[in-house]
């Protein structure tokens, strides 16, 4: 199987982990030796409730035993779309009322740069140094890490860079532009949140111009940061707001949402102004359905909280020198990207799944379900600290 992943399957990067995988249940993912490990990581933030969770895998079942895909995405009524884009309104403020649902966070960010410049009729898009919006064309030009672009320019033309949470690059924005896309905390950037104030003041600009602020809640969303979506910390509502990740509750989806007037604008000038083939796929929904019932209606999201105190509280040692980010997306950062690296790696051989960000070699993920007991917390944190221990002993006899 091994050698089949590596010759047939395309990969990401020249060393997968390449770990190969029986089943997953709750906190824990079982490779084909039946070892367990403690994931920390939850598919990156896309398993909010866990693996396998019973109401998700009953919802998902009741719809197999229905229908599958049945027509491209808008045509038809399915019942699991419907009911999931009304839970998501009635969980939004007033102005984020419609939905339209994706196969994919990135696929998410196309559509709401489509209908910002739509709604504008602007070509310029700011978007922040060090963010990540996905890797198509279109979230590819809105990335702030050139390193990551250079190979396959030329991009979307008319996008410009800030600095988040940098106030004197509010000028930037202006009357030519179109949209402004950042993240509601910076992730693959370090999970670096927004200064007090700093989105209040980035959309009272957008206000004054007549550009659209576009917030990217693909990694804070869906109840992760202790609120049902990040923007909720930080007092700033969005024009459009992008999901997707923990939404499918571990299965594809990405959603952009607006106001009715903005969405319609997509139906017509021109017709299918966005359109997707599988989009609010039928047993997707049932699933992203049962996740956001169970985290809206339990108390998790305030778990969530106490959870992160937790964290912070065990992850003490010298070789941890910040904790970042808010609620269960947390990151730590140690002295250097080997420390890093070997932490990693040793601790998956203790059954711990840590993981990395994209632009901040120095950091380790921290994304757990929010189903994870204080118990397992307690054992991650323990199997961290005792590599660190070892990492340190070993620095110092050098």
């Amino acid at each position: 199987m091994q050698a089949d992943f590596k010759k047939y399957q395309a990969q990401t990067s020249p060393h997968p982990l390449a770990m190969e995988i029986s089943h997953a249940n709750g906190s824990y993912i079982y490779d084909t030796n039946n070892k367990a490990y403690l994931d920390f990581v939850a598919g990156v933030s896309a398993c909010p409730l866990g693996h396998n969770h019973p109401k998700v895998v009953k919802a998902i079942k009741k719809q197999l035993d229905s229908y599958m895909h049945v027509m491209v995405y808008g045509e038809y009524i399915q019942k699991p779309a419907v009911e999931l884009t009304k839970l998501l309104s009635e969980h939004l403020p007033e102005n984020l009322e419609k939905t339209y649902l994706t196969n994919s966070g990135t696929e998410a960010i196309e559509g709401a740069l489509k209908l910002a410049k739509r709604a504008t009729g602007r070509s310029e898009i700011i978007a922040a140094n060090k963010a990540y919006h996905g890797n198509t064309m279109g979230a590819m030009s809105v990335m702030g890490f050139e390193e990551r672009k250079q190979a396959f320019r030329p991009l979307l033309p008319d996008v410009k860079f800030i600095d988040f949470n940098n106030e004197a690059h509010l000028n930037k924005i202006t009357t030519k532009t179109a949209g402004v896309i950042l993240e509601s905390i910076q992730g693959g950037a370090g999970f670096i949140e927004p200064t007090p104030n700093y989105l209040e003041k980035v959309k009272a600009r957008c206000a004054q111009v007549g550009a659209l602020l576009i917030l990217d809640e693909i990694q804070p969303g869906i109840g992760r940061t202790g609120r049902l979506f990040g923007f909720e910390n930080y007092n700033c509502v969005p024009d459009i707001l992008v999901t997707g990740k923990g939404l499918g509750g571990g299965l594809p989806i990405g959603a952009f949402t607006a106001s009715g007037k903005l969405m319609d604008l997509l139906q017509d000038n021109p017709k299918l102004g966005h359109i997707t083939t599988f989009g609010g796929h039928p047993v997707i929904a049932a699933s992203a359905l049962a996740t956001l019932k169970e985290i809206t209606e339990s108390n998790l999201i305030e778990e969530t909280l106490e959870k992160e105190k937790l964290f912070r509280e065990l992850l003490a040692h010298p070789l941890i020198k910040e904790v970042r980010g808010k609620g269960l997306m947390l990151a730590f950062l140690t002295p250097s990207a080997e420390i890093t690296n070997a932490l990693i790696l040793k601790c998956e051989k203790l059954g711990l799944i840590l993981f990395w960000l994209l632009f901040e070699p120095k950091a380790v993920r921290i994304t757990p379900p929010l189903t994870i007991s204080k118990d397992e917390i307690k054992e991650g944190c323990q199997i961290i600290l005792g590599v660190l221990d070892e990492i340190q002993q070993t620095t110092t006899s050098k």
